[in-house]
């Protein structure tokens, strides 16, 4: 009976290690029109929108689109601008929102360093959120913008500090 319960445990052990690896596999975003890459954590997000030579923005839908929307944006701001000064720039444009509600700034760092900035809205009479990540390499800023329901974009929070994180400029 002892064996048999060391053996179910053992056998137990191996197929969840077996598993952290297939869990933990990564996609890594990377374009020759665009300057950066990162990684994607989780199949279920689908590019809908490619750069191109004359674009340069990027979107990523998790399953559909309200529940959840990567954007990934670039704006030129001088070093020594504030990023506060270019969320609030971002920030006066949001508030025209249906229900839009302003939530707090944080500080963010990954390989970027920026701040994130919260807030919700309303969207076809459902409870949106968005997180916006600021980074900031010398004069540009990218924003990558997160929108989706309320509950589901909390529950992508790992997701999307990870793709934030990882999200760095190529290596020339």
């Amino acid at each position: 009976m002892k064996a048999l319960r060391s053996s179910f445990i053992i056998g137990l052990a191996l197929g969840l290690l077996s598993a952290i690896p297939a869990a933990a596999q990564n996609r890594t975003f990377s374009d020759p029109n665009v300057e950066y890459t990162f990684e994607v954590p989780d199949e279920r997000w689908k590019m809908v929108g490619k750069p191109s030579a004359t674009s340069p923005n990027v979107n990523y839908v998790f399953v559909t689109a309200k529940e959840g929307d990567l954007e990934v944006r670039k704006t030129t701001a001088r070093a020594d601008t504030p990023t506060a000064d270019i969320i609030r720039a971002e920030e006066d444009k949001l508030q025209f929102m249906p229900g839009y509600v302003a939530g707090k700034d944080e500080n963010f760092s990954g390989f970027l360093k920026g701040s994130v900035f919260n807030f919700e809205f309303v969207r076809s009479g459902r409870n949106m959120a968005g997180r916006f990540y600021f980074l900031r390499s010398g004069d540009t800023v990218y924003i990558l913008r997160f929108t989706g329901y309320t509950n589901n974009l909390r529950s992508l929070r790992s997701q999307t500090d990870s793709i934030a994180r990882t999200f760095q400029i190529k290596k020339s």
